[in-house]
């Protein structure tokens, strides 16, 4: 009899573990961790020892210019910004480029320099004119379709942001409409300019980082800890300037104070 009571134990036992078994696959799709991709202007966390660095590329698209720049910043890990102009976006490969800096979003922010920029830079008739220009940069958001309201004035350095406007166009009645409708108007603390018509940069990679530095150092920036770099892309077609920008990037890296941001985290645009 106690043979019979201990097999009877344990096939009691087994029919109980085979039950509780877990299985493979999940009890409900609850379970599983979806990843959601991050949207623009969600705010980010700023820390004070650090000094933001904003990568603002203007005229886009211009191949191989932008091409070029894209791929720089790309195999450098930095974020970057492009301001881009709707006429000059001619054909499916230029379409193509500026459809793949909208979808590179959180590393590339896709924003608004004006369909034409500023009536083929013609600035005086462009700023005379703000319906006319309003409905540039209108036309410009819709036609590339720029997912946030965040602009840089063609040929001109003007902040406007929550009706806080300063620089060359503060009284410009466009620059008024477009701050009232909730635009934020970017202009630049530093540029990369343009050697006279070469499509190449002024200034050297030692200038410019001795540049930025004595901007921080002494504080003659638009917002404090924050710099914002203009540049066009057209200047680094060439592989001697794309090596320029890498080489700029590296030296900037290798300060652990440096952090690159796309411009919808600069201060007072970002939600």
């Amino acid at each position: 009899m106690k043979k019979i009571y201990l097999l009877s134990t344990a096939i009691i036992g087994l029919l109980i573990a085979c039950k509780n078994k877990p299985t493979d696959k999940p009890a409900t799709d609850s379970a599983k961790t979806v990843a959601t991709k991050p949207t623009p202007m969600s705010p980010i966390k700023y820390d004070s020892s650090k000094r933001y660095i904003f990568l603002t590329w203007d005229d886009s698209p211009q191949p191989p210019g932008t091409t070029n720049c894209r791929l720089v910043f790309k195999q450098e890990g930095v974020k970057a910004t492009f301001f881009s102009v709707g006429f000059n976006q001619v054909g499916p490969f230029k379409k193509r480029l500026i459809d793949s800096i909208r979808n590179e979003y959180p590393q590339f922010l896709l924003a608004n320099h004006s369909f034409s920029h500023g009536f083929n830079d013609k600035y005086a008739k462009f700023y005379a004119t703000p319906d006319s220009a309003y409905a540039d940069f209108m036309r410009n958001e819709k036609e590339l379709q720029i997912p946030v309201k965040i602009i840089r004035l063609p040929g001109n350095n003007t902040w406007a942001t929550n009706g806080k406007i300063h620089g060359q166009k503060a009284d410009n009645a466009l620059i008024k409409r477009l701050d009232a409708e909730g635009y934020k108007i970017v202009g630049w603390d530093l540029e990369w300019g343009q050697n006279g018509k070469k499509k190449e940069p002024r200034e050297s990679v030692d200038q410019l980082i001795k540049m930025l530095n004595q901007k921080f150092d002494d504080g003659m920036t638009n917002e404090q800890n924050m710099i914002v770099i203009l540049s066009h892309d057209r200047l680094f077609e060439k592989k001697q300037y794309a090596d320029s920008l890498a080489k700029f990037i590296q030296v900037l890296k290798q300060d652990p104070r440096n952090v690159f941001e796309t411009i919808d985290h600069y201060p007072g645009i970002q939600k």
